[in-house]
């Protein structure tokens, strides 16, 4: 439990602190953009390896117990948490590294963040809180519940960083975006649907089955929601 609570503290609290920008533009100054995201890189993975290496090794103190039903939450889910990280990866925005520039260009929002402007760190909670209902375990609740603090708090903090650094720029395409999904859609915006396309989404999908299929291989817990049936 030592190395998976060190490890969650330096990922989350890693990235939520080397991301103060107080803080980020005293370290980029000293040693250049290129050497701060090394740096970030380099807590980042460090402090995940050790949290992976914690967990598999932690004892699994049960809080709650799902039963069959829990398990699945995670098949359920997961599809649509893949298709947000691979459209929130694959389409520019002004919520990734380097948005500020792209605002500054007038980047409008298209595609997925015409859903929300925030399709990666979506698809990364819902991907933690679908893994941690049916585990159930103080591991499990420390892994995953930072990754959902992270993803969720991770939100809030780009957007006031964005609102600072950009104004009324950012301003302009937070109004047309929503952080809920659909939130602009029910305020009249329009969904950029040919932006999203359906390569993407289907790629996503066949993610999905690789993983499920390939689960037990890859992380040694099968994600069948019923192995025995």
């Amino acid at each position: 439990m030592s190395w998976l609570v060190l490890g969650m503290l330096g990922f989350v609290g890693g990235h939520f602190l080397l991301s103060w920008p107080p803080l980020r533009a005293k370290l980029a100054g000293s040693v250049g953009e290129a050497g701060f995201s090394a740096v970030y890189s380099l807590v980042a993975a460090v402090s995940l390896a050790l949290a992976i290496y914690g967990y598999r090794d932690a004892p699994p103190f049960l809080l709650w117990n799902l039963g069959i039903p829990g398990r699945w939450i995670p098949a359920v889910v997961m599809p649509f948490a893949l298709i947000l990280v691979v459209l929130g990866l694959t389409t520019k925005s002004a919520t990734a590294v380097g948005g500020d520039k792209a605002l500054a260009q007038g980047l409008a929002p298209r595609g997925i963040f015409t859903v929300t402007r925030h399709p990666f760190l979506w698809g990364t909670g819902l991907w933690a809180l679908a893994h941690l209902a049916p585990n159930g375990d103080v591991p499990s609740l420390v892994l995953f519940g930072a990754m959902a603090i992270l993803s969720f708090g991770g939100m809030l903090a780009i957007d006031h960083k964005r609102a600072v650094r950009s104004g009324a720029a950012w301003q302009k395409y937070a109004a047309d975006t929503s952080l809920v999904p659909f939130g602009a859609a029910l305020r009249g915006r329009s969904i950029d649907w040919g932006g999203i396309g359906w390569v993407r989404p289907v790629a996503a999908l066949f993610l999905y089955l690789a993983l499920f299929h390939g689960h037990r291989w890859l992380f040694g817990v099968s994600a069948l929601p019923n192995p025995a049936g």
